[in-house]
């Protein structure tokens, strides 16, 4: 199944390498009418074979090309970081709204944020790609998160799984309230981008 998955690898690496594109556009234009880059950086990711095959073993997948394909929607993925909540929302739906992106999947862990204090706004998207004799689509998941929210996911995944040991109560307690505090931060730092009120609430 390795060999079979590398022989597509092509397609999803195009898929990514389009959807960057397509957001990179619309930093370039929006900071042309708008005076303001929406995007801080980009970070590109393909999921090696092995952790392919780990994640269908944990979530029960059959060992099949065409359930990878059904099925594993983040063998190629992008962690857009933005300057302010506001451009994590505005570049979700630009995205969304183009003719040939296909919208799969929407969750949204900066209003719903996970029990560990995780935020970040989650998109899988389908792009058609061309190949030498065809056109396919493939699935590209887009992480969007602003700079406080990209520092504490980073620290917290150090903390949790590079550490190696285990993150007792009270730290993961303390996690969560140190998220709290870097999205009151990233909440009042927008309302003084939008010159707004510093009580206004995103999202």
């Amino acid at each position: 199944m390795i060999e079979s998955f590398l022989a597509i690898t092509p397609l999803y690496r195009g898929a990514m390498r389009e959807v960057s594109t397509k957001l990179e556009v619309l930093d370039e234009e929006f900071q042309i009418l708008h005076d303001h880059n929406p995007i801080h950086h980009i970070e590109r990711r393909m999921k090696t074979p092995e952790s392919i095959v780990e994640k269908m073993g944990r979530k029960g997948v059959p060992f099949t090309i065409e359930a990878l394909r059904e099925q594993i929607l983040d063998v190629a993925g992008l962690r857009v970081v933005c300057n302010h909540i506001g451009d994590i929302y505005r570049l979700g739906e630009m995205l969304t709204a183009q003719d040939d992106i296909e919208l799969v999947r929407y969750s949204d862990y900066i209003e719903k944020p996970k029990s560990s204090g995780y935020r970040s706004l989650h998109i899988v998207v389908k792009v058609p790609v061309f190949l030498i004799d065809r056109c396919e689509k493939a699935p590209v998941e887009v992480q969007l998160r602003s700079l406080a929210m990209d520092m504490w996911a980073s620290l917290e995944h150090e903390l949790r799984y590079k550490s190696g040991r285990w993150v007792e109560d009270a730290e993961a307690r303390e996690l969560r309230r140190c998220a709290d505090d870097l999205f009151d931060i990233d909440r009042r730092m927008h309302a003084l981008f939008e010159h707004e009120d510093a009580t206004f609430a995103v999202p």
